[in-house]
């Protein structure tokens, strides 16, 4: 197969990977804005699609970030590649602290008065996680399914962090928008002066070869030229010429 890794990586490396790439944020990151800048659409387009993935990249929307990228770029016209690429924005390293920052912001919007402690968080998800539990099994037991542990985590969690991450995201969002115009404009103006003088080149050595071919003799006249001592060598000395050359080598003796 043409893309798979020559070394199989496991469970262990994938995970690793997702957390911590193998080459780094930084060379991830250039990755990503070197893919950006060279996406064959306007800059305007390509700058829709980052605000839009970025935007969608800060909301907590685990497993439907590519779907709503998708959306989102649609309804703002934007490129959709630029959009998935742009959902990047976050990863494990920061998305906790952003988190913190939403839900504290969504927290003083909504008036609940919580402090966002690790152990508040940490419950919050454990009772989330097992009443969501419970609740599969009750459909194949006669249990009764509880929606207490996932009620709250939508109200003091979920929400919160939904509605505190909207500005910080729009903001982002819109500082990564109008940097990526001038960003890919600059780059799409250097790699057309590069095909210009590329294509410069190319007729200058086309009009070089159309000279050197004008300056040479017609077709017909080096075939000529090229069969004359052939049809020399094939037809030998002519009669006389032995005669001729012993009476030039007579006169020449003394």
């Amino acid at each position: 197969m043409v893309f798979k890794r020559r070394d199989p990586q496991g469970w262990g490396g994938w995970l690793r990977e997702m957390v911590y790439p193998a080459g780094g944020f930084k060379r991830a990151t250039r990755y990503v804005l070197h893919r950006m800048k060279r996406l064959p659409d306007s800059p305007q387009r390509v700058a829709r699609g980052v605000f839009a993935g970025s935007l969608i990249g800060f909301l907590p929307l685990p497993g439907l970030q590519f779907v709503a990228a998708w959306a989102a770029a649609r309804l703002v016209n934007g490129n959709l590649l630029a959009a998935l690429l742009a959902t990047f924005n976050t990863n494990p390293v920061t998305t906790p602290f952003f988190a913190v920052l939403a839900m504290t912001l969504g927290h003083r919007i909504m008036g609940i008065e919580k402090e966002l402690t690790p152990e508040y968080i940490g419950d919050a998800f454990a009772e989330a996680s097992v009443d969501l539990w419970h609740n599969i099994k009750s459909i194949f037991t006669p249990a009764t399914a509880s929606w207490d542990g996932l009620a709250q985590f939508w109200h003091e969690i979920y929400v919160p962090y939904f509605i505190g991450a909207l500005g910080p995201g729009l903001v982002l969002s819109l500082v990564g928008y109008y940097l990526t115009i001038p960003l890919v404009n600059a780059y799409q103006k250097a790699r057309a002066a590069k095909a210009e003088e590329r294509s410069a080149r190319r007729l200058h050595l086309r009009d070089m070869v159309a000279a050197a071919a004008q300056r040479l003799p017609p077709p017909d006249e080096r075939e000529s030229a090229a069969a004359a001592p052939a049809a020399l060598a094939r037809e030998g000395p002519k009669a006389g010429d032995g005669d001729k050359a012993g009476r030039d080598d007579h006169q020449a003796s003394p």
